[in-house]
């Protein structure tokens, strides 16, 4: 074989929203797009807010030097301060630009980390249900992924937690709200997380570091908000994107968000910036970097989604089934109502709706819909839930 062994195996275990991707383009072809209910990738669909464009002109229309030239590994020093102080707010940790890296988005905030941190061989702690591509960056650098389920209610398992860690654990790493489940980790749990990991790291004689993935944390529901993670713990580190809240995934703009008292805090800035520069990325876009460097605080309108998402579970409890109503991001994580999942998402499709197994997210049993699609698409789809779950029943 041509390719590498490891990647061919890769491909069919993150195959699943692809699969689904490809057979909404065929089932669109076929019936037409407003028969297909696609609910299988979580691609906002909001337009960015309208700041974003008269920015982006009026920054696209300057002419001064070096505007497209390399600037610092780490980003435009008053870009950096911007979030700093942005994201200091949120936290409430106050931050300097030496604690925040721009990065290619939060999938490259996270490459950086883990190529910062790890040694062959390193285990990366990760709560089931988990966003795909993680065990895949951990494997990037040459850690081992390993898996700690959360309960019933898609919360934090401190005992699974617990099980999972080892003298070789380097990392702990949550994402809240959650990528497919939309959960939020309350304050309370991880406080008692973050002692977990103190008290783990002193009994192997480590230092634990809990990294928090946060797109969707302005992405909420029904009154709730998002404990700070860098207050959680000292050994924490926060990275996101502006994938989400500003309706921007193409542009490939997030940041790493350091601790200011983070053990080893000076070698660990080093090594973060100097990741960034030799996996490829060299430094966050240039042009993005300055937009977002005046955008701070500016958001999508949230209520659009908490509209979504009210309809989407009102169909979905009046058609049977089960699930936990999300608290933020946009998808939401039924359980399937037959034991193996993918059979019922066949069973789905069969009624022209796209969902992705659980499986994919390490828990089968469950599949995910992303609601970040027009109300109409959402209504529409209201009968073909009900004759989806009468049949598999």
């Amino acid at each position: 074989m041509a390719i590498a062994r490891k990647m061919n195996e890769f491909s069919q275990r993150s195959s699943w929203i692809r699969k689904m991707f490809e057979e909404g383009a065929r089932l669109k072809a076929e019936y037409g797009a407003d028969n297909v209910f696609d609910f299988s990738l979580g691609n906002p669909d909001l337009a960015p807010p309208p700041g974003f464009k008269s920015v982006l002109q009026a920054l696209a229309a300057e002419d001064s030097p070096g505007m497209h030239a390399y600037m610092p590994n780490g980003g435009y020093p008053q870009v950096r301060a911007a979030v700093a102080a942005q994201i200091g707010t949120e936290q409430g940790v106050p931050l300097s630009q030496e604690e925040i890296l721009m990065t290619c988005g939060a999938a490259g905030a996270l490459n950086v980390v883990m190529k910062a941190l790890l040694d062959p061989g390193d285990e990366v702690v990760i709560l089931a249900p988990f966003f795909v591509e993680y065990t895949f960056y951990v494997d990037n650098h040459g850690g081992v992924p390993r898996i700690a389920a959360t309960d019933a209610q898609f919360d934090i398992n401190l005992d699974a937690i617990g099980a999972a860690l080892t003298e070789k654990t380097k990392i702990v790493l949550i994402n809240s709200p959650n990528n497919p489940t939309g959960q939020i980790y309350s304050a309370g749990a991880l406080a008692a997380l973050s002692g977990l990991l103190d008290e783990a790291g002193k009994k192997f004689g480590s230092t634990i570091y809990l990294v928090a993935d946060e797109p969707y944390r302005k992405i909420v529901f029904d009154g709730y908000t998002v404990p700070s993670i860098l207050q959680s713990s000292a050994n924490s580190i926060v990275v996101s994107s502006y994938s989400k809240d500003l309706s921007l995934p193409g542009e490939r703009i997030g940041y790493i968000a350091v601790h200011p008292g983070i053990a080893d805090r000076k070698p660990m800035l080093n090594a973060l910036t100097l990741a960034n520069r030799i996996l490829g990325f060299v430094n966050a876009p240039a042009l993005m970097q300055r937009v977002i460097g005046q955008l701070q605080g500016v958001a999508v309108d949230c209520g659009i989604y908490a509209r979504r998402r009210r309809l989407f579970c009102d169909i979905l409890t009046g058609a049977g089934y089960e699930f936990v109503p999300p608290k933020g991001a946009f998808y939401i994580f039924p359980k399937s109502p037959v034991a193996d999942e993918v059979a019922f998402v066949n069973i789905l499709r069969d009624q022209k709706i796209l969902a992705v197994p659980g499986r994919g997210f390490g828990a089968p049993g469950f599949f995910r819909l992303a609601f970040c699609v027009e109300d109409a698409v959402i209504e529409r789809s209201a009968a073909g839930f009900k004759k989806a779950i009468s049949l598999a029943r």
